[in-house]
């Protein structure tokens, strides 16, 4: 006699084992990870700081942002609008997510160059657009060696040659070159805007990259446009940014001044990442009460201002690669090149 109880067993089991076969292969179907992740960035050129960010993945649902300075935002459609208080270099990821759970990681990194906080007016600017020499209506140069008190026992030679000095897909080129020149073993350019514009008080950013090679010496700097009456350090000196071949990725900040000039000025650096390999922008933040210098909106160095020091009066800009001398050290026998590029430069006040 057939057991009809031993069927029926056979049956559910075989019915349950299906079933539960189905629904584990469904779940393992669904989860699918994000794929195919892009990110893009609209910076705004009004100085806002506001940046449109665009992320699209196929099988996204949300989307996390890290916008490079700490803070981290979720969306739902990938597009997200971020302002930055502080101009700088940042590098924003994004990680998308499926409804599942599942991530793509970071696999969207950009960096943007973020100019921001700049609430006050355009009052001057180069943005060296123009290939070729530098505008002449804006700049001069200081010509030789320093012997006549500028200088400091450098191995360069000052000129205004197209080979030292000159604009190349709207980014201005400070070479310094190894070659024997008017008895000096380098030549180089050293550009000023002396006579041709000055300000008092503003801001200031400079978008720039720094060269490398032990015993190069690039400066950002201005000094006093009373120097020819009051002379050095009475003028007053402020150096936004200098670096150091020999001390890599270590920014200078300083100032010069009587009673604090030369080994005993008043200044402070900072180490960053990449200096001579990517832009950063070098800035000055300058009142009647405070002068700032910072590196990608990160204080650099802080000095508070008064009567008693000479910065508050007109100030002229100095762009230059010095080679070796009394900062620059040693110079490596080997560096045949050295190239300070500038993209921009500008004054808000």
């Amino acid at each position: 006699m057939r057991n009809f109880k031993i069927d029926i067993l056979i049956l559910l089991l075989f019915i349950t084992t299906s079933s539960c076969k189905k629904s584990g292969s469904e779940g393992a179907d669904n989860k699918v990870a994000p794929t195919d992740l892009q990110l893009s960035a609209n910076i705004s050129s009004d100085g806002s700081g506001s940046v449109a960010f665009k992320a699209t993945a196929t099988n996204a649902v949300t989307y996390d942002y890290e916008f490079g300075n700490g803070v981290v935002q979720t969306g739902t459609n990938g597009t997200v609008t971020y302002q930055y208080n502080q101009s700088g270099t940042y590098k924003v990821g994004v990680t998308a997510i499926s409804n599942s759970g599942l991530t793509l990681k970071k696999t969207a990194d950009i960096q943007i160059t973020v100019q921001a906080g700049s609430g006050n007016s355009l009052a001057w600017s180069d943005e060296f657009n123009a290939d070729g020499a530098p505008d002449a209506t804006k700049w001069g140069y200081d010509i030789g060696t320093g012997d006549n008190g500028w200088g400091n026992a450098e191995s360069q030679y000052y000129t205004n040659r197209s080979q030292n000095v000159n604009i190349e897909g709207g980014i201005l080129k400070i070479k310094a070159q190894k070659e024997n020149y008017s008895g000096s073993t380098y030549t180089s350019a050293r550009m000023l805007s002396k006579g041709k514009f000055d300000f008092k008080y503003g801001r200031v950013e400079v978008r720039a990259k720094m060269p490398a090679g032990v015993g190069t010496w690039p400066a950002i700097w201005m000094l006093g446009s009373n120097i020819d009456a009051v002379g050095w350090p009475a003028c007053g000196e402020i150096d936004i940014a200098e670096h150091l071949g020999r001390d890599l990725n270590k920014i200078y900040a300083t100032l010069h001044y009587p009673g604090r000039f030369g080994g005993s000025a008043n200044g402070a650096t900072r180490t960053i990442a990449n200096a001579t390999t990517e832009f950063h922008i070098y800035g000055l933040e300058w009142s009647a009460s405070v002068i700032k210098m910072t590196v990608d909106g990160q204080t650099v160095h802080t000095v508070n201002n008064s009567s008693s020091i000479p910065f508050n009066q007109n100030f002229f800009f100095i762009l230059n690669v010095a080679m070796g001398g009394n900062f620059g050290g040693t110079l490596d026998p080997a560096i045949t090149s050295a190239i300070m590029e500038v993209d921009y430069i500008r004054v808000y006040k």
